[in-house]
């Protein structure tokens, strides 16, 4: 639309669009309303009448498959307000916590740790994919219950994550942040339900996932209608495992900015395995564009029951701290 459309003629135009059995999906930036067309559009010849409607500046069709996504469709950057915490602007947004919640003793600690040190948002999984099925599966719903008397007790956010369609409503019931594991970004009912709650949704890209593929499964939440999804490049599997767990991809943080408008996080724990190298790759990360990192930390990671070799130890989040907001302040962003 125009820079000077009123709000009748963008109206206007979303009913003639509805009137040709389309939906339509709005985007408004400081200087232009954008009238999306969904559907299968190809060929539909009717659809060139709308250039002529009063307010309409121009017609384009979205060429890349992820439609929402593209930039082409949302020109400026996305920010998801997670009840006043924004991830997308100029903070860092730091999400640290236990790979899993364990006890009401572990996950208050990490909480008060992570709360000292200026961090807004708690990561926990109450809910948890293991290659073994003998291994520790979570506390379920009664880590959701601590997760969320963790949030009560400091204030901070919480993501974890949600792995079935069964599970949704309860997840969403506890959680500020929905995450979408590397195991399930192709789970595309389950990405569609996880949409409809209308909360927030971090999407970890699948360890052997295209950026391509990645950035289409974020369409499947956007098309829903909920247009609040975090990316998370969380590394992906290489020929070369035998010195760390992933390969950290700093270079999709770059593409999937250039290509899409939401924000992107960095998961220096899972994108290495190696609690050595945590810190070096989050740094990196920050300097490479990444809007937040989400990072695991345990009181004492040598008696975890997930992913102790790559936590960093709650009493080195200070430490942690610093370590971000100096290369955040080097590349001109805050923590």
């Amino acid at each position: 639309m125009r820079g000077d459309a009123s709000p009748e003629q963008v109206n206007a135009v979303e009913s003639r669009i509805k009137e040709m059995g389309f939906e339509t999906a709005l985007t408004s930036g400081e200087l232009q309303t954008i009238v999306a067309v969904r559907g299968d559009t190809k060929g539909d010849g009717r659809l060139d009448g709308l250039g002529d409607m009063a307010g309409v500046e121009s017609l384009l069709r979205v060429q890349k498959p992820y439609k929402e996504a593209s930039r082409e469709f949302h020109p400026s950057n996305t920010v998801v307000d997670v009840g006043g915490v924004k991830i997308g602007g100029n903070r860092v947004v730091m999400m640290v916590g236990p790979c899993a919640v364990e006890s009401r003793e572990q996950l208050m600690a990490t909480a008060d740790a992570v709360k000292a040190s200026g961090f807004s948002i708690l990561r926990g999984g109450a809910f948890k994919p293991r290659t073994s099925p003998y291994s520790f599966q979570g506390m379920a719903i009664e880590g959701l219950r601590l997760l969320a008397e963790a949030r009560e007790k400091t204030g901070l956010k919480i993501v974890t994550e949600v792995m079935s369609e069964a599970d949704v409503q309860d997840v969403a019931a506890y959680a500020d942040i929905l995450q979408i594991g590397a195991r399930t970004m192709h789970t595309f009912r389950l990405l569609e339900r996880v949409a409809e709650t209308g909360k927030p949704v971090l999407l970890k890209r699948g360890f052997h996932a295209t950026i391509k593929e990645w950035l289409l499964a974020a369409e499947y939440i956007l098309k829903i209608g909920n247009p609040n999804v975090i990316l998370c490049e969380r590394g992906i599997r290489s020929f070369d495992g035998e010195f760390a767990r992933n390969v950290l991809d700093l270079t999709a943080i770059q593409i999937a900015k250039k290509e899409s408008h939401l924000p992107v996080i960095a998961d220096p724990s899972h994108g290495t395995g190696v609690r050595e190298f945590v810190v070096p790759m989050a740094r990196a990360a920050i300097a490479a564009g990444a809007d937040g990192l989400i990072i695991e930390s345990h009181p004492n990671p040598a008696e975890a029951l997930s992913d102790g070799p790559q936590s960093i130890p709650t009493a080195e989040i200070p430490d942690l701290a610093k370590e971000m907001q100096t290369i955040a302040a080097a590349v001109g962003r805050t923590l």
